[in-house]
């Protein structure tokens, strides 16, 4: 069943159009890192922040808030090149190992930014630990996405 949807989104003339058009698959490409450059370089920067390796003397919101925006921004350009890119090649994407591992290390990234490290931060006083916590537990799914996304591109 859900075969013949993948199969159903590879026939649109949306699909179609990108894959027909080296052009159009290249330049939608470039906006999708642009997009992972975005996401991935706010994180960081989060990251680092909860790590109290970058930034320290900035209370927390200063940093977080404005990167948080900047990774949804940067989602919403990634996701949405993405679904076009996907379309054109939906049934053995869907199939390959490594891009199911990259939308789940992305879908638990988000969550986890999104849920967990924003209640963290967002307490009046979080503990050092807490922070820190959440920061390595952050950057592992983060940098375990970047190094699934690249293999993605590169070997298959």
């Amino acid at each position: 069943m859900f075969m013949s949807l993948f199969a159903w989104i590879e026939s649109t003339v949306i699909a179609r159009s990108v894959g027909g058009s080296l052009m159009f698959t290249a330049s939608l490409s470039a906006i999708h890192l642009l997009g992972f450059t975005l996401v991935m370089g706010s994180s960081l920067l989060v990251n680092l922040r909860l790590l109290g390796a970058l930034l320290p003397q900035r209370a927390l919101n200063e940093v977080t808030r404005p990167a948080s925006r900047a990774i949804a921004l940067g989602l919403a350009i990634s996701i949405t090149t993405g679904a076009l890119l996907f379309s054109a090649r939906a049934t053995s994407a869907i199939e390959n190992r490594t891009f199911q591992m990259k939308i789940l290390l992305l879908l638990a990234a988000v969550v986890f930014h999104f849920v967990i490290q924003s209640r963290v931060t967002q307490r009046p006083q979080p503990g050092v630990l807490a922070l820190r916590t959440t920061a390595v537990f952050g950057l592992a799914l983060w940098m375990g996405l970047a190094v699934v996304a690249c293999w993605f591109i590169l070997f298959e």
